[in-house]
């Protein structure tokens, strides 16, 4: 798969300084966690997955930092996918840990070791593996979601935020609904590979969530925002003006929505803040 907006010419996105809170409390113990500040490329795991992290530029290794997990589309690096969502500087200004997986050939045994990944990572960087947000384009999408719904990974999630994933309602019928959980599923309106499939997930969690799906509010992005869901559940469908191959560009929105889903389960859309 070529995706679109891609500039491999060009540098990575760069890593964002936090603003820490002046009271830091829980996280990791001092000189615990040798994982480096900034950019790190070229990790693998013990499955054999290779994976690059990025923290803010001002990282402190004895705070617990929730982590923004981006699986790859099919045939694409880490890196490649860095610049294809250039989600570094928002992720790490709002003082994540992100870490971009590079592809495999997908099935429910690679789904369910991905899901090692985040454990794996919180060996070396101060993690919160209460906040793990897997996310991804494409395969990436098909895994972010997968790990949610799969039973021997859908306790990891704290959120989700898939991007074109190949599931359709119908895939997910024969699952059951798992606990209550924020889902913002993005997909292009003009989707080609996998045409009306996104809307066909966000009503299947908007279900297990304990929607009304027949009542949606427009909110900033032109995302739809479920109605009188569970407390835990917020849900989002977010629709681009894009094909399969385009990233939706809402990392603002997506960002906010992993971090603060609460916001999103009660605010009127007015006082939600803009996209980029």
């Amino acid at each position: 798969m070529v995706l679109g907006c891609q500039k491999n010419g060009e540098p990575p996105p760069q890593v964002e300084a936090y603003e820490y809170p002046g009271l830091r409390t829980g996280g990791c113990e001092a000189g615990s966690r040798s994982g480096q500040a900034g950019a790190s490329d070229g990790h693998v795991s013990a499955d054999g997955f290779r994976y690059h992290v990025r923290t803010p530029s001002n990282y402190d290794p004895t705070v617990a930092h929730p982590l923004l997990m981006v699986y790859a589309a099919a045939g694409q690096s880490g890196l490649t996918m860095e610049r294809f969502t250039g989600l570094t500087p928002t992720a790490t200004k709002a003082g994540m840990i992100i870490a971009y997986a590079d592809h495999q050939p997908l099935n429910i045994s690679t789904i369910e070791r991905l899901g090692s990944l985040p454990g794996e990572i919180a060996k070396t960087w101060c993690v919160d593996e209460r906040r793990v947000y897997p996310t991804g384009h494409s395969d990436g999408g098909t895994a972010a979601l997968a790990l949610a719904v799969l039973d021997g990974t859908k306790q990891i999630p704290a959120a989700i935020a898939p991007s074109a994933a190949g599931w359709t309602g119908k895939d997910l019928e024969v699952y059951h609904c798992p606990a209550p959980l924020p889902v913002m599923i993005l997909h292009g309106k003009h989707d080609r590979l996998f045409p009306g499939w996104g809307r066909q997930t966000a009503d299947w969690w908007a279900g297990c969530n304990h929607c009304d799906s027949a009542e949606t509010t427009v909110i900033e992005g032109g995302c739809l925002a479920y109605q009188r869901c569970e407390a835990k559940g917020p849900t989002l469908y977010c629709e681009g003006s894009g094909g399969h191959r385009d990233w939706p560009g809402l990392n603002d929105l997506m960002i906010e929505f992993l971090m603060q889903p609460d916001k999103f389960g009660r605010a009127a859309p007015s006082s939600l803040s803009q996209s980029s």
